[in-house]
């Protein structure tokens, strides 16, 4: 197919445009800053030049990888999260049902479903467990609202025109610090997350991916895209009080294996995403978790994620090299 993938320039898009080309997909990317995959320079904001690149690439179905997200909260303000998140996302779906596509994706993030009490910590049940039918939803910052709000948009656009939609909810997959953790942090936090909220970069594309081929019968669907968990919704109150004991009994070497590294395990684990409805749905699930983490430590053979506390976005780049002419 012949696809546009926005957000072509960054993390996820430079690692899904080839991973597309290989299965025989045609990719224009678009971004607001150049990139190895991307063709079309603009925001998704413009909408005549989301016609225009719709024309002239005769596109046949649309990723929308594109956001602002979460760090840049403290560099643009709310409006450009509304202009980019949610006008940017109607315009595309907009332009898409003109064109007569049969398939939209959009990258959406557990992030949203991080509300003010989870956040806080476990509840009364023990680790929240978010599966697409956790709510109510109430985003907690401008990211999450632009973003639940884009999926909504998308919604009552599937319900008007019958465009089939699948809206991915993806896990922790940056590689840079975290930036409201510090102990533990860097590898041995990525590592942690991913007992419960993190995959890699490349099985997120090869989510999307899977996606896109099963859109069709999919229908409209919203799914959470992260490594699969070792536990079972009955053991939430325990990963809330004695998170290790839990560990132990799924990955018996699991604290040998960290102390050797100098690691820790989390005492405690307050919420947990179930990505199983993926699966079940359209066949994904991700080719990384804790056990293949594990596995490395094991064997002394390489992380399965990535980890760089220097990177930077694309447009944060470009725009410190602007400051520095």
């Amino acid at each position: 197919m012949r696809v546009l993938l926005t957000g072509s320039s960054g993390w996820l898009g430079r690692t899904l445009a080839p991973m597309l080309a290989e299965n025989g997909h045609e990719v224009t990317g678009l971004d607001v800053v150049p990139g190895a995959h991307t063709g079309v320079i603009g925001t998704v904001a413009d909408r005549t030049l989301i016609d225009r690149a719709m024309g002239e690439h005769g596109i046949e179905a649309i990723i929308h990888g594109g956001a602002l997200h979460k760090p840049d909260i403290v560099r643009y303000p709310r409006q450009a999260f509304v202009d980019v998140n949610v006008t940017g996302t109607l315009n595309l779906i907009e332009a898409a049902v003109a064109a007569g596509n049969d398939r939209f994706l959009f990258t959406s993030t557990t992030s949203l479903m991080v509300r003010a009490d989870v956040r806080a910590g476990a509840g009364e049940a023990g680790a929240w467990w978010m599966d697409e039918d956790f709510g109510p939803i109430e985003p907690r910052n401008i990211y999450g609202i632009t973003k639940l709000a884009a999926e909504q948009a998308l919604k009552l656009v599937y319900r008007e025109h019958g465009i089939p939609l699948a809206i991915l909810r993806t896990g922790r997959f940056f590689p840079e610090e975290d930036d409201t953790h510090e102990e533990p942090g860097g590898l041995n936090l990525k590592a942690n997350e991913f007992l419960n909220r993190r995959l890699t970069v490349e099985d997120a594309a090869e989510a999307h991916l899977a996606a896109l081929e099963a859109a069709p019968r999919i229908g409209c669907d919203t799914f959470i895209v992260s490594a699969p968990p070792p536990f079972a919704r009955e053991e939430a109150e325990e990963l809330a009080r004695d998170a290790r004991a839990v560990i132990a009994r799924h990955h018996p070497d699991a604290a040998e294996l960290y102390a050797a590294r100098g690691w820790v395990l989390p005492e405690t684990i307050d919420r947990v995403y179930d990505p199983s409805r993926a699966e079940r749905r359209f066949g994904w699930r991700a080719r990384s978790d804790f056990g293949s983490v594990l596995a490395a430590l094991r064997d002394g053979t390489e992380l399965p994620f990535a980890h760089d506390p220097d990177y930077t976005s694309p447009i944060v780049r470009q725009e410190r090299e602007a400051c520095m002419c």
